[in-house]
């Protein structure tokens, strides 16, 4: 089967089986206008370097990491990299591709291992939002998610994703639609586990974000949130006066306590920590996949206080269910 560029009809499909066709029908257009010519300036560039990327075959196993296994020659192997680099930056992964080491910016194999114990995704329907690449969507479909639905309106990451889709081949119901999380009607719900890493603390509203979330999952469906924290008690949040760590839209750092109440707040039940860890200048920094500043740029020397003065980052992923 040839593939195609954005080819999101196989989940538009199983939409419409659990009986939300006219939801379908609205992601279809607002797809088709996010992936339209004018939608960005480079993407006509980022379609040419997927359809000369070189044709392969190969075994993928995502079980431990993101393994797409196959001989190439030198020249092909060449050429596979160089037009994956046309991609940059790669921020989530590491993804290993015919011989080929994406090293990404983000260790994001890390941050799975520390909650992969703790989440079950046999014969769910999952979303996942601000997923980036998709690259957690491999994992998830490797732990026996029979779809996965993430959302990422950054038209670079969807195309790094359809660039490995591409390179996998078949149709595997992993997809990265070019949209953020306003596509999805308040109170709907249709998925089983969402996941949501990394963004709340993005949201100026972060009560609303886990509302939205809440209504997203089926009753009894489970919540998987991971999401910068500070130490404090039940009533500690830290709200940066500019930027934290160079960033300019992070808004709450609650601590955990903290975000356990907005989570019972929210209508989340049998809430568990299942982690928490500082951020080391290890799993996140630049790379020849991510030449841009990193960690080691939004720290002071030695490593106590971010360059604004405020704790280093420190990430806690939390479980919950829908009530």
């Amino acid at each position: 089967m040839t593939p195609r560029l954005f080819d999101f009809e196989p989940l538009f499909a199983e939409l419409s089986s659990l009986g939300f066709e006219e939801w379908a029908a609205e992601l279809r257009i607002q797809c088709n206008s996010a992936v339209a010519p004018q939608a960005h300036g480079m993407l006509e560039e980022w379609k040419s370097c997927w359809e000369h990327l070189p044709a392969t075959s190969g075994v993928l196993d995502a079980t431990d990491g993101f393994d797409l296994s196959g001989e190439l020659s030198p020249d092909v192997q060449n050429q596979l990299s160089s037009s994956l680099q046309q991609l940059h930056p790669w921020r989530k992964g590491p993804f290993q591709i015919h011989g080929n080491r994406i090293d990404t910016e983000w260790h994001s194999d890390w941050k799975w291992d520390r909650l992969k114990n703790d989440v079950e995704l046999r014969d769910r329907f999952v979303l996942d939002v601000g997923c980036g690449n998709g690259y957690y969507g491999w994992r998830m479909l490797a732990a026996g998610a029979k779809c996965v639905m993430g959302l990422d309106p950054f038209l670079l990451y969807v195309m790094q994703h359809e660039a490995i889709k591409k390179l996998v081949g078949g149709n595997p119901l992993n997809f990265v639609l070019p949209l953020g999380d306003a596509c999805i009607p308040l109170n709907l719900p249709a998925f089983d586990t969402t996941f949501s890493m990394g963004v709340l603390y993005h949201r100026p509203n972060p009560i609303s974000h886990l509302q939205h979330l809440c209504g997203s999952l089926k009753p009894g469906g489970q919540l998987v949130l991971e999401t910068l924290v500070v130490e404090g008690d039940h009533q500690s949040v830290l709200v940066p006066e500019r930027r934290y760590a160079k960033m300019r839209n992070v808004w709450f750092i609650p601590s955990v306590e903290m975000l356990e109440l907005w989570l019972r707040r929210t209508g989340f039940v049998d809430i568990r920590v299942v982690d928490v860890t500082k951020t080391s200048t290890n799993e996140q920094r630049s790379t020849d996949w991510m030449t841009f500043e990193s960690l080691p740029n939004f720290l002071i020397d030695d490593e106590s206080q971010t360059i604004e003065g405020y704790p280093p980052p420190i990430r806690a992923v939390l479980v919950a269910s829908r009530r």
